[in-house]
């Protein structure tokens, strides 16, 4: 079962870190991949603050994860 990790209690190294992980998964099909990438990680940020976004723990795979608050995921999770 997944935990919610609130974005506040990570180091700003560890939420750089870990949104860039995330934002480099879905790559950029932009021509401009260095501007693109800054405006996709800031978006996370941004929806990582408004709450609009959560950071999910799985403490099975060691792994974390970063989810819409709208995911279906989160509906079967008891946050």
């Amino acid at each position: 079962m997944s935990v919610k990790v609130p974005y506040d209690q990570l180091s700003s190294e560890a939420l750089e870190g870990l949104i860039t992980q995330f934002v480099s998964r879905d790559g950029s099909d932009s021509g401009n991949v260095d501007a693109a990438f800054e405006r996709k990680v800031e978006s996370v940020k941004s929806q990582l603050k408004s709450g609009n976004a959560l950071i999910l723990y799985d403490p099975k795979t060691q792994s974390f994860n970063i989810v819409s608050k709208n995911d279906p995921v989160i509906k079967d999770l008891s946050l």
